[in-house]
């Protein structure tokens, strides 16, 4: 009879796209599941491209991996290759007995193959929709390849962890036949509150005490929907509602967007209290990302009692309640959400309440059981998996 799996048996290798050199959702996801293991007496390594100046400092140990500028415009971020043999001898050194991939990309696949060339566990969890890219740069016409290639990765591991039951049907729909399990999201309630909110801070951005501010926080990239962001703008004006457009963070589409969108207020990126600030500091939460496979920033604007506007898409609609912390909408309906803001606009009282709604049910966001969540799932594979002792040494 074996002995009870514990975490200290876990040995990991997380393998990313983007560990910390350029932040984003998914890593700081990611480095906070890191976080969570290390106190937990989990082994972790983590392999990822990296930059000589990285967005944050990486929690955890780091490996670099041989990388190149993303083709496409999008140089930003960085394409690993399939598991060069530097890396490989890492890993086989470490001798991982799980081995988690969180980007469907070569690098992975890469990881994924040599985990089960030597009966190694594997776990996929799921951070964004890659399939809904394409149509954003005029080549919508891959998806189907793209969404082809995303259902055969999943159903090469043993478990795919999404953060959100609609991600988990949407994948069930593909066809992915492989387990699927919850790794949900927190929220830095501190951080996220109403109390945060700063009426000077708005003035010092041109922005009136009594202005409606309409905000948009993310990465300011063409697949956030800034053209339906922009579009619906244009709409509240020629209907003659009265808004301030509050736009938080950057992006190479910032410049595209800000011609799109004239007379909006850019606040540029903000991090930790200060984005904590910004958030608290919109009246509405416009979101028209179809791209969301969950929404931390739909949750930071509740746990902050702003009302939501989101497009009624994987993530939205498991964290807003239409109607009542905000209102759902079809991806490209500009009048829908145009109605919608308009009715916050223009009904205090159902801003507020919707506002308080939604700070309660933010509530039930918090990272320790999200993360606890995956550690888990993690835990049950290695079980039932033939690698315990962990994969083969040199």
């Amino acid at each position: 009879m074996q002995p009870p799996v514990t975490s200290s048996d876990l040995r990991v290798a997380l393998f990313s796209g983007n560990y910390n050199y350029t932040r984003d959702g998914a890593n700081q996801a990611l480095n906070l599941l890191v976080g969570h293991l290390l106190k937990r007496g989990v082994h972790v390594r983590v392999y990822s491209p990296t930059l000589e100046t990285p967005a944050f400092p990486p929690t955890g140990d780091l490996v670099s991996v041989p990388a190149i500028p993303m083709p496409g415009g999008r140089a930003e971020y960085r394409l690993g290759r399939y598991l060069p043999a530097e890396t490989r001898r890492d890993l086989e050194a470490f001798a991982p007995n799980i081995v988690h991939a969180s980007a469907p990309e070569f690098l992975n696949h890469g990881a994924v193959t040599w985990a089960k060339k030597h009966g190694i566990a594997t776990v996929a969890s799921v951070h964004t929709r890659f399939e809904t890219y394409f149509r954003y740069y005029h080549i919508g016409f891959v998806e189907p390849l793209i969404q082809w290639i995303l259902t055969r990765f999943y159903n090469r591991v043993d478990q795919v962890m999404v953060p959100s039951p609609s991600m988990g049907t949407l994948l069930k729909s593909w066809g992915v036949e492989t387990p699927i399990g919850i790794w949900s999201r927190g929220i830095d309630h501190d951080r996220f509150h109403p109390s945060r909110r700063s009426l000077e801070w708005r003035r010092s951005l041109g922005i009136a005490d009594d202005e409606i501010a309409i905000g948009f926080l993310g990465r300011l990239v063409k697949e956030k929907g800034l053209d339906v962001f922009a579009d619906v703008l244009a709409e509240l004006t020629r209907r003659g509602v009265p808004h301030k457009a509050l736009v938080v963070g950057k992006g190479p589409a910032q410049e595209w967007f800000a011609a799109q969108a004239p007379g909006a207020v850019f606040a540029g990126f903000q991090s930790g209290d200060d984005l904590g600030r910004a958030v608290a500091s919109m009246d509405v939460f416009f979101n028209p990302s179809i791209t969301e496979t969950f929404g931390n920033v739909t949750t930071e604007a509740m746990a902050a009692s702003v009302p939501v506007v989101a497009a009624r898409a994987t993530g939205a609609v498991d964290l807003v309640d239409d109607g009542v912390t905000g209102f759902l909408v079809e991806p490209t309906d500009i009048k829908g959400y145009a109605d919608a803001i308009q009715r916050i606009v223009e009904e205090p009282a159902l801003r507020a309440s919707m506002g308080e709604a939604g700070h309660a049910k933010a509530a039930n966001y918090r990272w320790d059981i999200a993360n606890q969540a995956m550690l888990d799932a993690y835990l049950a594979l290695l079980k039932s998996s033939p690698a315990r002792g962990g994969g083969p040494r040199p």
